[in-house]
């Protein structure tokens, strides 16, 4: 229930206030699992990845978000749960793996933290990894000027999300330039989807 008026008030936000353009909704499917994949340049991107569309996603977030009992309870109630950042954290993988295998949708940010410049960085390959565990397809998605809601240049800058066409990992899960290369192809596809956005 709180997921579900949270969206709303998103949507309100998101979507009459800051105008959003949202492209490519289409590509979300309607059932079954997928992994949400986009670049990461706010605090304001979680919400805003999965305010257009109607599946619910789940989202790996910080350790230190969970060690305020208030904000614990606010991130559970929104599908969200602990991961120690900086190193492979099995405890959150297994948990992205059934959630997934439990034909949900969990969402992720493939370059590991935000974005200081705005542009792309490495991924990391934990998103290929979770994606050869499960075989879940990966949708990219590009996320557009939400660094810049309430900066110094606009209050309320024009938004885009960019939800692109399904991509699939094939390989093995003890490849690990395999493993890598997948990661970076997601973040080209994510790029091409982000200049498609500003064009």
């Amino acid at each position: 229930m709180f997921y579900k008026i949270f969206k709303v008030l998103c949507r309100f936000w998101y979507g009459l206030i800051l105008r959003t353009r949202v492209i490519g909704a289409e590509n979300i499917p309607e059932t079954g699992a997928f992994i949400l994949a986009a670049n990461h340049v706010s605090n304001w991107d979680p919400p805003f990845l999965g305010t257009f569309i109607d599946r619910e996603i789940c989202y790996m977030g910080k350790e230190e978000l969970f060690k305020n009992p208030i904000m614990a309870a606010v991130c559970r109630a929104l599908h969200v749960f602990p991961v120690k950042r900086g190193a492979a954290d099995k405890s959150a993988i297994k948990t992205a793996v059934k959630i997934l295998r439990d034909g949900k949708c969990f969402g992720i940010f493939p370059e590991g933290t935000r974005s200081k410049t705005g542009k792309l960085a490495r991924a990391e390959a934990g998103v290929s990894l979770i994606a050869a565990m499960t075989k879940a397809p990966i949708i990219p998605a590009a996320i557009v000027n939400t660094e810049k809601i309430f900066s110094s240049e606009v209050k309320f800058p024009q938004l885009a999300v960019v939800y692109g066409t399904p991509m699939k990992f094939s390989g093995s899960t003890k490849d690990k330039d395999a493993l890598d290369a997948f990661a970076q192809e997601i973040m080209r596809e994510i790029g091409k989807l982000k200049s498609f956005a500003t064009c």
